[in-house]
């Protein structure tokens, strides 16, 4: 069974180049079974190659405004993406990539990085570029949720 890594951002916005650092790193150094997908700013563009390989598990790493400090790390829970109304630089809600796969994946993980600082032609701060590699190093011995903690959703009000 393949598992897939796909790795979603612009390497052009600072922090939310995290995605596309990962898959260059993994590229360079592959690390575990993954095959990589760097899905870029336009990860929908993926779902025809993703559903070909049927994947066992999907990860898809991106960074994500989730009120944390940078370079902090959370599994989320696909259906809270829509609720949450998590801010990403993406076409489409990552939330609707996932409904697309559903039915094609055995299960969907979703990575969020917390950025510092997205905007064209920043660099990518020291806490990411750590971040993405903590999940680099992890992606080998890749059990469950990698060992990252799970995001809490707010309460409803």
């Amino acid at each position: 069974m393949t598992d897939v890594l796909l790795c979603v951002g612009n390497s052009m916005m600072g922090d939310d180049g995290a995605g596309p650092l990962l898959a260059e790193k993994c590229q360079a150094n592959p690390q575990g079974e993954w095959v990589v997908i760097d899905g870029g700013s336009a990860p929908e563009n993926d779902v025809v190659a993703i559903r070909e390989l049927k994947p066992r598990r999907l990860l898809v790493v991106d960074a994500t405004d989730m009120g944390l400090n940078p370079g902090e790390i959370r599994i989320i829970d696909p259906d809270d993406i829509a609720e949450m109304f998590m801010m990403t630089t993406h076409n489409m809600p990552l939330n609707y990539l996932i409904d697309q796969l559903r039915d094609d994946v055995g299960e969907v993980i979703f990575l969020g990085i917390q950025p510092d600082i997205v905007g064209f032609y920043y660099p990518m701060t020291d806490p990411i570029k750590q971040a993405v590699e903590t999940v680099y190093q992890r992606l080998a011995g890749w059990q469950d949720h990698g060992g990252f903690a799970q995001l809490e959703a707010p309460e409803p009000e």
